[in-house]
């Protein structure tokens, strides 16, 4: 059977209207969830996997280590960076390096989902904050401003934040969305890690921790 003209016409008119709805319905939500909802942002784009590119096979370390699927393994690598805190001493620029990446730039970064402190450190470097993942985070700075002086610190800050982001995942994949839904880049560790926009998320997300504090 033969459609005629003006059912074409009719047809061709209705995708056109659905388009334009499309259209119009992408530049008035975007990337966020209708009703004032988060972003959508994926566990996906934050958590990081495989090597980590500059230490990583020199220290026989993974991001995978730290998952919520094996709490064993997870515990083993926060106590393994954890141990660099323990260990290594930082002293005049060093120490001024240090200090600038966990404390001052960005408001530094913490470990606000275990406990309430400003920052892993105080403005004198000593540690703030006793827990696992703490440790690790302090750990893991001290290594990379010795061991790597050529990293900035904003390189080295970013590279703290991935492993914030390995140890809290739910909590982190919600923070994502909802920096997202506010037009600021959630795949960018420094936002979504650091002091930056801490406690943007709060009463909106929820989730636990991998590894203990």
């Amino acid at each position: 059977m033969v459609k005629k003209k003006h059912d074409y016409e009719f047809y061709a008119q209705i995708g056109l209207i659905v388009f334009l709805v499309g259209i119009i319905a992408y530049s008035l939500f975007g990337n966020s969830a209708p009703g004032g909802g988060t972003g959508f942002v994926s566990a996906s784009e934050i958590i990081p996997t495989g090597i980590p590119a500059i230490y990583g096979e020199e220290l026989g370390l993974q991001y995978d280590y730290v998952s919520e699927g094996n709490p064993q393994l997870a515990n083993q690598a926060i106590s393994f960076l954890g141990n660099f805190d323990r260990t290594l001493n930082l002293e005049g620029a060093n120490l001024e390096r240090y200090i600038n990446i966990l404390y001052n730039m960005h408001g530094g970064i913490s470990c606000e989902y275990c406990c309430g402190a400003r920052s892993i450190i105080f403005s004198n470097g000593d540690m703030a904050c006793g827990c696992a993942h703490s440790y690790a985070m302090r750990g893991l700075t001290k290594y990379l401003v010795l061991n790597y002086p050529e990293m900035s610190d904003e390189e080295i800050l970013e590279e703290i934040g991935k492993w914030k982001v390995l140890f809290f995942p739910g909590i982190m994949e919600g923070k994502a969305q909802v920096l997202e839904s506010n037009g600021i880049d959630s795949t960018n560790y420094i936002n979504l890690a650091s002091n930056k926009y801490r406690g943007i998320e709060q009463g909106a997300v929820s989730g636990g921790m991998v590894g203990g504090c």
